[in-house]
């Protein structure tokens, strides 16, 4: 008689390691609570009230960087916190009505539509088929394929890990490159360019990603400056086309390909172009919605139409055309994710705001600095503010911690109110190329096996310095240009 099957015993006891676990980092997130609130010295000019909202903030951050639970779900908790200590129910949901909040949730839906009808993969494989002849030009060819989808599409993991890591994979195999000995042939080369490039495209557009827009939100509630999609572009586009032209050489100078020459990858791009044929009815409406949604962002600041209502008009055509189905858009968790961290977060951060604890950081730490040209305070921020994402998994963790108390010690110390938040702003996401988790797309990549952490972590830290040199000469030249100081 055969052997009967025996499943694994469930694990005795009421709390299983998962749980042990999750209660465990928990902890960690209520004690820190409790340490500020009854331990740090209580500012004078802070409210109980407004105190105990600094220690929910802070608690929420660290929450977001240990995850006890999804990052969206700490956010939750953190408004019922927020409201637990006397914030109005009305005023603490008030972050939802954010018209901000509503254009991520419609641009990311927008970007499943790139997906699905091939449009994005029709992009990239162009610019393969134009800049494929050699490593370097294949490089160039990912790097510009995410840039160009960033200028609409406000997920980098859509992007990088979803849209453009598939082509450069499949080039890297076409030539027997695969994770191991082989992987130096071209794969090292190709992983470490699409995401270092990736970091670039997140700094150049306030849709590059998702906490870009909560910055902006930020900055306008914190310093008064309105950031358009315009506006942010401008800011970015000199010193970031620097970056992006220096990002593929750099690498290439440090991790070598064997495989210099490659032919075999245009002619991949012309055979996965012949597959796909003639752009279809979907991928046409899709190809019109995206040019067109991009026209009204960047023109929004002469033609007045609100940047929100433009994606949603997006967002109609695509449902009432059928290249988008509302069921296909409730199964988009990832943006519904999204939503929910970002609707969260930015009432709180204004809600904080209000409680007077930033303008405390301001004049407390800026005493530190007096007599101290703010020019010079500034570059020791912008310096600090980068390398201290090696702390940090997530662009938005750190934009929440370190964001709204250097903007307000910067203009406390007299830096021009729009100096400080584009400079803020724009180097916001390029430290998320120092390490293997900076962000989101970075483990996705990682985790396929091309590229070693001290090769990683190497390139990292070397362009560190090549954008922080582009960024601090040629960007603060270029803002000068633009009347920011």
């Amino acid at each position: 008689m055969p052997t009967p099957q025996t499943s694994a015993a469930p694990e005795s006891g009421i709390l299983t390691a998962a749980d042990r676990e999750r209660f465990w980092r928990f902890g960690v997130v209520v004690a820190l609570y409790l340490g500020v609130v009854y331990l740090l010295p209580h500012p004078a000019e802070v409210t109980d009230q407004g105190w105990r909202m600094f220690a929910i903030f802070i608690s929420v951050i660290v929450g977001m960087i240990l995850e006890p639970i999804p990052d969206a779900a700490v956010v939750l908790l953190g408004v019922t916190a927020f409201v637990a200590v006397g914030v109005p129910m009305r005023e603490a949901l008030g972050g939802f009505a954010e018209g901000s909040v509503w254009m991520v949730l419609a641009a990311m839906l927008m970007a499943r539509v790139l997906m699905a009808t091939g449009l994005a993969r029709r992009i990239a494989l162009l610019f393969v088929r134009a800049f494929g002849g050699r490593s370097l030009g294949i490089g160039y060819s990912l790097v510009l394929s995410d840039v160009t989808l960033a200028g609409g599409v406000p997920s980098n993991t859509a992007r990088s890990a979803g849209m453009v890591m598939p082509i450069g994979r499949s080039i890297a195999e076409l030539y027997q490159s695969t994770p191991g000995p082989s992987a130096k042939l071209l794969g090292t080369y190709l992983m470490a360019t699409m995401y270092q490039g990736d970091v670039v495209a997140c700094s150049m557009f306030i849709t590059g990603q998702a906490s870009n827009l909560l910055a902006a939100g930020l900055a306008a509630k914190l310093a008064g400056v309105e950031v358009t999609w315009l506006g942010w572009f401008m800011a970015a586009v000199v010193p970031g086309s620097l970056s992006l032209i220096a990002v593929p050489y750099v690498v290439y100078r440090l991790l070598p390909p064997v495989i210099t020459h490659t032919p075999a990858a245009t002619e991949f791009a012309d055979r996965e172009l012949e597959k796909m044929g003639r752009p279809g009815r979907a991928e046409r409406w899709a190809l019109a919605v995206f040019v067109g949604t991009g026209l009204l962002w960047i023109t929004s600041g002469w033609t007045h139409i609100d940047i929100t209502l433009s994606a949603f008009l997006a967002l109609a055509v695509l449902l009432v055309t059928g290249t988008l189905r509302w069921e296909d858009a409730l199964a988009e968790h990832k943006a519904w994710h999204v939503f929910v961290w970002y609707g969260g977060l930015l009432k709180m951060g204004e809600l904080l705001n209000g409680t007077g604890v930033t303008k405390v950081f301001a004049v407390s730490v800026g005493g530190l600095f007096t007599g101290i040209p703010w020019f010079t305070v500034l570059i020791a921020v912008l310096v600090i503010y980068y390398y201290t994402h090696y702390a940090f998994a997530s662009i938005t963790a750190h934009i929440l911690a370190m964001f709204p108390p250097f903007v307000a010690l910067l203009i406390g110390l007299g830096a021009p109110p729009k100096l400080a938040v584009f400079s803020l702003l724009c180097l916001a996401n390029l430290p998320a190329g120092l390490t293997h988790y900076g962000t989101t797309p970075a483990p996705i990549l990682f985790s396929q096996g091309y590229v070693s952490l001290k090769d990683w972590w190497r390139v990292g830290f070397v362009l560190s310095l090549v954008n922080l040199t582009i960024w601090l000469t040629v960007g603060f030249a270029w803002w000068k240009a633009l009347g920011f100081w």
